[in-house]
């Protein structure tokens, strides 16, 4: 039993910072103004209501001066982040998780449930050391090519990916930037920050039992909304003829057809292997690819790109024109992107080798397509016509100087980087040198993330643009602005007042209860105000709590964390379920249906096991 805790008298300061904090939160969910204005807003606000109603320290100053509200902007958790963005954004432009999802798909062993299983599992266990949003991205391809070769609809994995990702990220401290975020509050608080593993065992076993869920029950809750456009990066399924010469040591080399089908590109069709001055045609019964066979392929723009980006000489043309010295198409960085013969080109009338495409503007054809015409011959041969889109690959800047020619239009929409794959053994490297020395405490988290960071610059992988493009704005002012939400709540004495209010509330009940009401509390209203802003709002109020009740900050703190995590109940909670809500086709209520009653397991799951591995 516990005694009826003493209210803290309310004042002026604490209603003005409740009112700007559900302001604020109103303004984040309605969007009616960019989150980064709101942020900002939100600063500007407390900064000017503070210097006039100032808060005294004990000891004199202003405890919330303008210089203590932006100190968000320097707080650990930010920078380890935002570092920690451009570390994943290397591993992405090196095309290390793309390798690594390949070899997932080939452990299917053919059985379309085993191979969502072994999918989830290892995107589980990947989140659990990179954020999640680029986990998630690299993911959405692979799970629908798996949709699509075991025919399951898009909208049955797609959400089980996405809480896949965010139950791994429930695992480490640096798995979510929610978690870093909560580990940062506590330092502001004067409590001690977590360690790395610190909440490990219990996000585990939350982990496993989630997902346990998500394979029986969640593609049962989730109705099929598979719909004609059936993938979100893979274009509108124009198909592309292209051709490939395949050299020494090439995957192809050695291949027979089975069936007609050649299996190390399944999302290819083989069209014609031009071997000398011999051609075989379909079904290619009998015949084995052979080292400098010319291979005429048909196949979308996705599965062009998954093959160049695999093998970055196996779709060049081979024009033995003998100006192959200068292959600025090969190295650095590369781009891919879709150019039209305009008309009353000069171009038109004229096939590739005469007219020097690749010398002329530094840029090699890889494909042609021409209004769904079904052709056989090398593009190397076709003669040109108005209309005719070409996909060429190139450096950015060769790429971007096809605007200035008068004989193609450059479909500016159209343009994406190409993984670095040269980089994929220092990105890797960089990686596994951040996650050992932040794990084994070598460094502090933000140290050891700042240096992979400058690393992935230092060495290549990143350029200083794409680094400063994998940071995240709303991030950036999100975090400082949520801090100074916190900040106040604890200097106004309404973090106090609230759990004070939450201890009458639940007057008598005993520790292990008010602990499962508060997990269920901030799982609720993550999903409202996201769960980021939860994590940070909610972590005074936990040590709050604890203080009051002389228990563990510790188990309240990890309830903020896996609580705030659970915010899957709508698509605007967390950025992960925006991710997959167009390559699922979801609606707004599919997220309610399916993450409530994840929610309650993980919740449930919390209360039988958190009182107990604390102690309570």
């Amino acid at each position: 039993m516990h005694e009826t805790a003493q209210l803290a008298a309310p004042n002026l300061s604490m209603w003005v910072t409740f009112a700007l904090i559900i302001g604020a939160l109103g303004l984040y969910a309605v969007e009616r103004f960019p989150a980064e204005v709101t942020s900002l807003g939100v600063l500007a606000v407390f900064m000017v209501y503070f210097h006039f109603q100032p808060i005294a320290f004990s000891g004199g100053g202003n405890a919330m001066s303008a210089e203590r509200l932006v100190a968000g902007f320097a707080n650990p958790a930010l920078i380890t982040v935002l570092a920690l963005l451009v570390v994943g954004q290397g591993m992405v432009r090196a095309g290390v998780l793309e390798r690594g999802a390949r070899i997932v798909m080939a452990m299917g062993a053919g059985s379309g449930a085993f191979t969502i299983f072994v999918t989830l599992v290892v995107v589980l266990v990947i989140s659990g050391f990179l954020n999640n949003i680029p986990v998630v991205v690299i993911f959405i391809p692979i799970m629908e090519a798996v949709a699509r070769r075991f025919n399951i609809s898009s909208s049955k994995v797609m959400m089980p990916l996405s809480f896949a990702a965010v139950l791994g990220g429930m695992t480490t401290i640096i798995g979510s930037g929610t978690n870093l975020l909560v580990s940062g509050a506590l330092e502001e608080l004067g409590e001690a920050p977590f360690s790395f593993f610190q909440f490990t065992v219990p996000g585990a076993v939350l982990a496993a039992v989630g997902l346990v869920f998500i394979l029986l029950f969640v593609p049962k809750l989730t109705p099929d909304r598979a719909a004609s456009a059936e993938t979100l990066l893979s274009g509108d399924g124009r198909h592309y003829l292209a051709q490939m010469t395949v050299g020494a040591g090439s995957g192809p080399v050695g291949l027979t057809a089975d069936h007609g089908v050649f299996g190390i590109f399944p999302d290819l069709t083989l069209r014609v292997i031009q071997r000398g001055d011999d051609a075989f045609l379909p079904p290619f019964e009998g015949v084995a690819i052979a080292e400098n066979d010319v291979l005429v392929v048909a196949g979308t723009r996705a599965a062009l790109a998954d093959a160049v980006s695999h093998d970055p000489h196996l779709l060049v043309p081979d024009l033995n024109d003998g100006m192959e010295s200068e292959a600025r198409w090969q190295s650095g960085d590369r781009m891919l992107a879709e150019v039209m013969v305009a008309p009353a080109s000069r171009m038109a009338g004229y096939n590739l080798r005469l007219i020097g495409f690749r010398h002329k503007f530094h840029c090699v054809v890889l494909a042609v397509q021409r209004r769904s015409r079904m052709m056989r011959t090398q593009i190397t041969e076709i003669v040109l016509e108005e209309g005719d889109i070409l996909l060429v690959q190139g450096r950015p800047e060769d790429i971007k100087g096809l605007r200035r020619n008068s004989d193609v239009i450059l479909l500016e929409w159209s343009a994406e980087e190409l993984p670095a794959l040269d980089h994929a053994k220092r990105a890797l490297s960089i990686f596994a040198v951040v996650i050992i020395s932040a794990a084994a405490g070598l460094l502090p988290v933000m140290t050891a993330a700042l240096m992979g960071a400058v690393a992935m610059v230092a060495t290549g992988v990143l350029s200083i643009g794409m680094a400063a493009r994998s940071l995240d704005t709303k991030i950036f002012t999100m975090i400082p602005a949520a801090l100074a939400m916190g900040l106040a709540m604890q200097a106004t004495g309404g973090a106090a007042w609230l759990a004070k209010g939450m201890i009458n509330a639940l007057q008598g009940a005993e520790p292990q209860v008010i602990l499962s009401a508060f997990f269920l509390l901030i799982a609720v209203l993550s999903n409202i105000i996201s769960a980021k802003a939860a994590a940070v709002l909610f972590t005074p109020i936990a040590v709050g709590i604890a203080r009051e009740l002389n228990l563990p900050v510790e188990a309240f703190a990890v309830a903020v964390v896996f609580a705030a995590n659970c915010a899957i109940a709508t698509p605007i909670g967390y950025q992960t379920s925006l991710l997959v809500m167009g390559p699922g086709h979801y609606s707004f209520t599919d997220f309610a249906r399916a993450g409530i009653p994840l929610i309650l397991v993980l919740w449930v799951t919390f209360t039988l096991f958190a009182p107990w591995y604390y102690g309570l």
